[in-house]
């Protein structure tokens, strides 16, 4: 003999509860990915301002192997100063070049940064593999940076 169902009774009991452990997951999932795209995508910030201020350290600087000390200190120190965990050590290497502008050429000097993070620094433990970041700016020298002997007085 067949079961009647009763009334107002439905044949997907449960089904609701189903439905929420399946989707549950996956919506996690997906907001995982996102905050890691988020965390990977400011970390590149971070080394691009890091370049940028390598470079305006170097263009600063009287001597190349000033430069190349400048440059390194400033990005290490945007680099820590926001938090990116960059094991390697960095020393940004530092090219110089020559822009032509209308009123005649300039000097610039280009500082490269190039930092390995793991995955697992940025997101949770368990995060396997790592993500290279590189950045370069390029920055003209100051004319009035002086020289590594000082400037000289002129005498009237």
């Amino acid at each position: 003999m067949r079961r009647l169902k009763a009334a107002g009774g439905s044949g997907d009991r449960g089904s609701a509860a189903l439905e929420a452990a399946i989707i549950a997951p996956v919506l996690v999932v997906f907001v995982l990915i996102v905050v890691a795209a988020g965390r990977i995508q400011s970390t590149g910030g971070v080394v691009d301002a890091a370049a940028r201020s390598g470079a305006r350290a170097a263009s600063l600087a009287r001597t190349p192997e000033g430069a190349q000390q400048a440059a390194g200190d400033a990005v290490l120190e945007v680099l820590r100063g926001q938090g990116v965990p960059c094991p390697q050590p960095v020393n940004p290497p530092i090219e110089y070049g020559t822009l032509e502008t209308p009123a005649g050429p300039v000097t610039t000097v280009t500082v490269q940064v190039s930092c390995t993070v793991r995955l697992s620094d940025l997101l949770i433990d368990i995060t396997p593999g790592s993500k290279t970041m590189t950045a370069s700016f390029t920055s003209v020298l100051d004319h009035y940076r002086g020289t590594e002997a000082g400037t000289k007085e002129r005498k009237p």
